[in-house]
């Protein structure tokens, strides 16, 4: 067997402070508290990683539009079936809470048998007339739903969709568009819900207009994971192998480690498309088949220093087989338990809202094209769990047909452009606030400047301890006027700069064009981005906006290096 290439991995360790899962005295860890304060909007977006309780954030805010804002029910949208079970009851008063969230099992229609269309959305009329106050559906029951009652039925509801980034600007997207003639006819609440508010290909989430409206609450990567108990380090990790993947599997699967591996799309060069003997083939390479076990489905392997691994297999389609793994991997009596399941093996499923706190190695195994679904996948490892001090996540990618020097360069600089970079400042990377250095700056409350304290006469560097944000004056920068800019520069310039590395022709220029002067790139195509996600701002704001966008991504390429060249001079390289 061949070793396959490892490309150097992102690595980045955390405080372990604790902060981000400590609750208050009603039971809300900060996320929670900070999207409970905005309670009252009308429409509200909250924009906070996987695993930072954002299901329960809405029972908070749903419950006190129920009881104190005058709203006659609340409908809760997901994704797909199993992220229903995130909306179960929870007896929150046992918390501190003034109530609990209860959903009557005949309105929990994820738990339903049957298809989205159909008996479904009868049920969704049926809750409509009825005094029932919670409903959880798919996105799917949802649109249905809205296609054969009109938007009128929703009067003074809320509605909730959890996954937001499945919404799209785009005229053909259904969601969006049921959204907008929400937002239009004005009757309704919204509270918008996701772990990556952008989306894999180059459509907005929103129109700006309809965004605007929002209040946003962001809670950032980096509080999460640094306000953890347990979770010290997460890992990222690129190999590149020849062959086919199922014979390499076991140079970056480690059965000692709780793992979920995605094997590639049918469609993607990885796959050898035929997905059962795939599995049987990963099944194989770990150890001796020793059967199913007849209550969870789990398959059991035998590995070669004789431990039993349970394997939960989601790739099989046959529903007797499946349906009763799902069933056996959501089973509640088992969600605090190590030892439940070792290793999972999906294709589609497990990604977005699947909760599996034990999960320390998300292996994926082929290139995907959204950064949305990686940064879902990568969202699966990091939970916090008891003696969880390290996750990481892996992806193994086929070796291009190419000589392996050409390979390896190439590799290095698109992953060096893309990956590393937009998965740092992504998901590993503190918040920054830009201010233009002038004489009469004064310290801002909160923000640590360092021995000296701070300096009027120098362009100073702040931390705010409780959050991680990072403030940082720099000469001659354009100040934004209005309060939407002043917005966009606090909350969004993460995905001005996915935008930005997404941008086929400024990633191709950035990759091949060696006349090509940096500066150029930066000022042209970025502010081509902004003009187009934010035309309603004025010429001066526009600039401001694109100044800061560029600040974010030049001062995490910067600490980027940094890292990469003393991480080589410690380890010798």
């Amino acid at each position: 067997m061949s070793n396959p290439i490892a490309i150097p991995a992102v690595s980045v360790t955390y405080a372990q402070d604790g902060t981000s899962t400590q609750a208050n005295a009603l039971g809300m860890r900060p996320m929670q508290e900070r999207a409970y304060q905005k309670r009252g909007e009308q429409y509200l977006l909250i924009k906070s990683p996987p695993a930072s309780g954002k299901s329960r954030a809405l029972m908070f805010i749903a419950l006190d539009k129920l009881e104190n804002q005058g709203l006659k029910q609340a409908i809760i949208v997901v994704p797909e079936k199993s992220i229903g079970a995130s909306f179960h009851n929870e007896p929150l008063s046992k918390y501190g809470f003034w109530a609990d969230w209860v959903v009557e099992p005949r309105w929990n229609l994820c738990d339903a048998p049957g298809g989205d269309n159909g008996g479904k959305v009868d049920a969704v009329k049926k809750f409509l007339e009825s005094d029932a106050k919670v409903l959880v559906c798919t996105h799917a029951t949802f649109r249905f739903a809205v296609d054969r009652f009109g938007v009128e039925v929703l009067d003074d509801r809320l509605i909730a969709v959890d996954e937001f980034h499945h919404v799209s600007a785009n005229p053909d997207n259904k969601l969006g568009d049921h959204i907008r003639q929400l937002m239009a006819r004005d009757k309704t609440h919204i509270v918008a819900m996701t772990g990556s508010y952008f989306r894999g290909d180059a459509v907005a989430v929103l129109h700006p207009d309809d965004e605007a409206r929002f209040e946003t609450v962001t809670y950032t990567y980096y509080e999460q994971l640094n306000g953890y108990q347990y979770l010290k380090q997460l890992d990222i990790g690129y190999y590149f192998y020849a062959g086919r993947y199922s014979d390499e599997i076991t140079q970056v699967l480690n059965p000692n480690e709780k793992t979920i591996l995605h094997i590639p799309n049918v469609n993607s060069r990885e796959s050898t498309k035929d997905k059962i003997r795939e599995v049987e083939h990963i099944i194989e390479a770990l150890g001796e088949w020793q059967g199913t076990d007849s209550q969870t489905g789990f398959q059991l392997v035998k590995t070669a220093d004789g431990k039993l691994l349970k394997i939960a297999d989601l790739v099989d389609d046959d529903p007797s087989k499946r349906d009763k793994v799902v069933a056996a991997l959501k089973d509640p009596a088992h969600k605090h338990n190590r030892d439940h399941v070792d290793i999972i093996i999906a294709l589609g499923m497990a990604k977005e809202g699947f909760d599996w706190i034990w999960c320390e190695h998300a292996l994926t195994v082929g290139y995907r094209s959204s950064l949305t679904e990686i940064i879902q996948i990568i969202g699966r490892a990091t939970r916090d769990a008891p003696g969880k001090t390290r996750a990481r996540f892996t992806n193994l990618i086929a070796e291009p047909d190419a000589s392996e020097e050409a390979v390896t360069e190439a590799v290095n600089d698109t992953l060096k452009a893309i990956a590393a970079s937009l998965l740092m400042e992504q998901v590993l990377a503190p918040r920054f606030e830009f201010k233009p250095k002038r004489p009469d700056n004064q310290p801002t409350p909160g923000f640590d400047y360092g021995e000296g304290g701070y300096d009027a006469n120098k362009c100073n560097v702040g931390v705010n301890p409780e959050t991680g944000q990072i403030q940082i004056e720099i000469k001659g920068l354009a100040e934004p006027k209005s309060p939407e800019a002043t917005r966009i520069c606090r909350e969004d310039l993460t995905e001005l700069v996915t935008a930005f590395v997404q941008d086929k022709p400024a990633l191709e220029r950035g990759l091949f064009d060696e006349e090509l002067v940096p500066e150029e790139l930066t000022q042209v195509r970025m502010g081509k981005i902004v003009k187009e996600k934010f035309p309603n701002l004025d010429a001066e704001d526009q600039e401001a906006v694109r100044q800061h966008a560029i600040a974010t991504l030049n001062l995490v390429q910067q600490a980027k290096k940094e890292v990469i060249y003393c991480c080589d001079h410690s380890s010798g390289h």
